[in-house]
C-alpha cells in the first residue's frame, strides 16, 4: 500500500471516529439532566467513550499527515460532515432528507475529484523555525484582523476558526515529521517552538468556533470546514513544496471539485440550520412540563477536538393537548 492509499485510509477512519463520537455525544446529552456536573459525566463510560473516539479520530488525522500533504488529507475533514448526516439522523429517529443527500453526494464527488490532482507522495519537507515563526506571526496577524468589532462577525470568527485550525494541522505535520524522521535532536528548539504553536493554534480555533456559532449555525460552519482546508493547502503549496499532479488539466479537475465541494458543504450545513430551526421553534411553542419523552433532534453545534463538529439534541416537544 503506497503512502497515498494510507493518508486516505486513515483520514477515512479519523472521520467515522469524529463521526461517532459527535453522535455518542449528542445522545449522552439527551439523557442528561440540564444541571448534572462534570463529576456525573465521568462516571459514565459513554462519555469515556466519546472520549476516546475523539482522541482515536485526532491521533489518526495525525498520523494521515505523516503520509499523505496537506492538499489531500485536510479536505478530507469535510467527510465528519458527510459521515454525521446518516448517523445523526439514525439517532434523531428520522430520514435523511433530500437536501442532506445533494450535499453530501456534491461533496463526495468534489473530494473524488481532488483525490485524483492532489500530490501522492508522502511529506518530506517542513517547515523551518523562521518559517513557522512567520506563518505563526502571520496567522495571529489575519486572526486579530477578523475579530475585529465589525459588521458579520460570526462568519469572519468562523473564517479565523478555521484559518488557525488549518495552520495548526500545517504545524501539526511539521512537527509529525520532524520527531518521526530521527534526522536530528527530538527535543530542538524548532520542535518546542512548533508544538507550542500548535496548542495555542488549536485552542484558538476552538474558542473562536464556539464564539462565531452564537449568532447562527449553518454559515459559519461552512466557513469553517472550507477556511481550514484552504489555509492548510495554501501553506503546502507555498512553503512545503505540494503541487497538483496533471498540469493545467488536473488544476481545472481540482477548482471544478472544490466547487463541488464548497457547494455540498454549504448544502450540508444548511440543512443541519434549518433543523435545528424546526426544533427551536417546535420547544418554543410547547407549554413547560410537556417536555418529558418526547423526541430529539439532532443537529451539528459547537465544534470538538481539532475543530471536528460535535452533535447537540434539540428537543422538540409535542404541543399540549397530544400530537
Amino acid at each position: 500500500m503506497n503512502a497515498t492509499a494510507i493518508a486516505v485510509a486513515l483520514s477515512l477512519v479519523s472521520a467515522a471516529a469524529y463521526a461517532s463520537a459527535a453522535v455518542a455525544q449528542s445522545r449522552l446529552a439527551g439523557r442528561t439532566e440540564p444541571g448534572a456536573g462534570v463529576l456525573k459525566l465521568l462516571g459514565r463510560g459513554a462519555w469515556w467513550g466519546s472520549v476516546g473516539l475523539n482522541a482515536g479520530g485526532a491521533l489518526l488525522h495525525v498520523a494521515a499527515l505523516k503520509y499523505g500533504p496537506l492538499t489531500l488529507v485536510q479536505p478530507l475533514g469535510a467527510l465528519t460532515l458527510v459521515a454525521a448526516v446518516p448517523l445523526g439522523a439514525r439517532a434523531a429517529g428520522r430520514r435523511v432528507t433530500p437536501i442532506e443527500w445533494r450535499g453530501t453526494i456534491l461533496t463526495l464527488l468534489g473530494l473524488g475529484a481532488l483525490l485524483t490532482t492532489a500530490g501522492g507522495a508522502a511529506p518530506h519537507e517542513t517547515l523551518s523555525l523562521p518559517e513557522s515563526l512567520a506563518v505563526g506571526a502571520g496567522t495571529m496577524a489575519v486572526v486579530a484582523g477578523l475579530s475585529r468589532p465589525g459588521a458579520r462577525p460570526g462568519l469572519r470568527h468562523a473564517a479565523a476558526s478555521g484559518i488557525t485550525s488549518g495552520v495548526a494541522s500545517a504545524l501539526t505535520q511539521t512537527l509529525t515529521v520532524s520527531v518521526t524522521d530521527h534526522t536530528g535532536p527530538l527535543l530542538s528548539w524548532r520542535v518546542v517552538v512548533v508544538a507550542l504553536l500548535v496548542s495555542a493554534f488549536a485552542m484558538s480555533g476552538l474558542l473562536l468556533s464556539q464564539t462565531a456559532y452564537r449568532g447562527g449555525l449553518g454559515a459559519p460552519l461552512a466557513v469553517v470546514t472550507l477556511a481550514n482546508p484552504v489555509a492548510a493547502a495554501a501553506i503546502g503549496l507555498a512553503l512545503l513544496g505540494e503541487r497538483f499532479q496533471g498540469g493545467a488539466v488536473s488544476l481545472v479537475l481540482a477548482l471544478l471539485g472544490t466547487a463541488a465541494a464548497v457547494r455540498g458543504v454549504i448544502l450540508l450545513s444548511r440543512a443541519q440550520a434549518g433543523t435545528q430551526a424546526v426544533a427551536e421553534r417546535a420547544a418554543a411553542r410547547a407549554e413547560p412540563g410537556h417536555g418529558a419523552g418526547s423526541p430529539s433532534r439532532v443537529v451539528i453545534g459547537s465544534r470538538g477536538p481539532s475543530d471536528r463538529p460535535t452533535l447537540r439534541p434539540e428537543r422538540v416537544r409535542a404541543p399540549a393537548g397530544g400530537p
